[in-house]
């Protein structure tokens, strides 16, 4: 009998390799952006572990000094620590990308599928309200409402949730629109469950799969978005380690010395890369016409 299991076994174990080398191979776009993305927020983790230097402690004596083996990033003009701020950096992009996301699916959500869903005066209610934002140019309202709020990096996640909902709102707006009528809905109403919870017990669950795909999409703007407003002064200020205030902070010494711009920069760039990957990965799965092309 342990020979029968062993044999099973054998025969399990290549087929177990196989469906995961499968996978891979039709998903690259999703297993490089997921691999790249969770390194990120791994560093992001373990980040009191990883830096060499404590991220905000200043010294003069080590002030732009060049990537070297005791400061693999070099050092900016106040003699931190570049590699340990970029470290520390991804805590704070992360929260960006999350937080700003949340708020604006919270907004966003309930206002497309109550839109959706009754349709008539409401809807034209709710979207009309919805377009009025939607008709700010995507940078131009955040600095706006930031500007109103008071530069700070909470307001600036604020205002950058205030400019995305419609985007959600629309999305399961369409979504719920089209799954309304379905056999199931009525049913449920011929059963007398109330139009709330349907909304939230039916319609919601089967509309959700756009906005988590747009959400994934939209993570690495969050992060660029939020980098561009701290960069011109109105999003993170001095102690916040956030990249796009680190290359701000640099940005009058760049040409002499490219390292304390360059790292941050860089750091920015494989977030988003990462992030939009794996959002191309999530949709290409999720997205029915893919699903049935294989």
């Amino acid at each position: 009998m342990s020979n029968l299991f062993k044999i099973q076994a054998a025969q399990i174990k290549p087929s177990i390799t196989a469906k995961i080398s499968a996978f891979m191979s039709a998903n690259t776009l999703l297993v490089v952006g997921g691999g790249i993305f969770l390194a990120i927020v791994l560093v992001a983790v373990l980040a009191p572990w990883i830096v060499p230097f404590e991220p905000n402690k200043m010294n003069f004596s080590d002030k732009l000094e060049a990537p070297s083996l005791e400061h693999l990033m070099g050092t900016d003009a106040l003699g931190r620590d570049i590699f340990s701020r970029v470290v520390y950096g991804a805590q704070t992009s992360l929260v960006i990308g999350f937080t700003v996301l949340a708020i604006a699916m919270a907004i966003g959500v309930p206002i497309g599928l109550a839109a959706g869903y009754f349709g008539g005066r409401i809807d034209m209610f709710l979207m009309r309200i919805s377009d009025v934002f939607l008709a700010f140019p995507p940078l131009l309202l955040p600095i706006t409402i930031t500007a109103a709020l008071g530069a700070g990096l909470f307001n600036a996640m604020l205002a950058l949730a205030i400019s995305w909902f419609p985007w959600y709102a629309r999305i399961v707006r369409g979504s719920v629109m089209a799954i309304r009528e379905e056999l199931y809905i009525d049913a449920a109403r011929a059963m007398g469950v109330g139009s709330i919870r349907i909304m939230f017990r039916h319609a919601l669950p089967n509309s959700w799969t756009p906005a988590i795909v747009q959400a994934s999409m939209d993570f690495g703007y969050t992060i660029l978005a939020a980098a561009s407003l701290s960069f011109i002064g109105i999003g993170a200020k001095p102690p916040t380690i956030e990249w796009g205030l680190m290359v701000a902070l640099s940005r009058s010494k760049f040409l002499d010395f490219w390292w304390t711009a360059a790292f941050p920069g860089l750091a920015i760039f494989l977030t988003v890369l990462a992030v939009n990957l794996l959002g191309d990965g999530i949709r290409d799965i999720l997205d029915p016409k893919h699903r049935s092309d294989r």
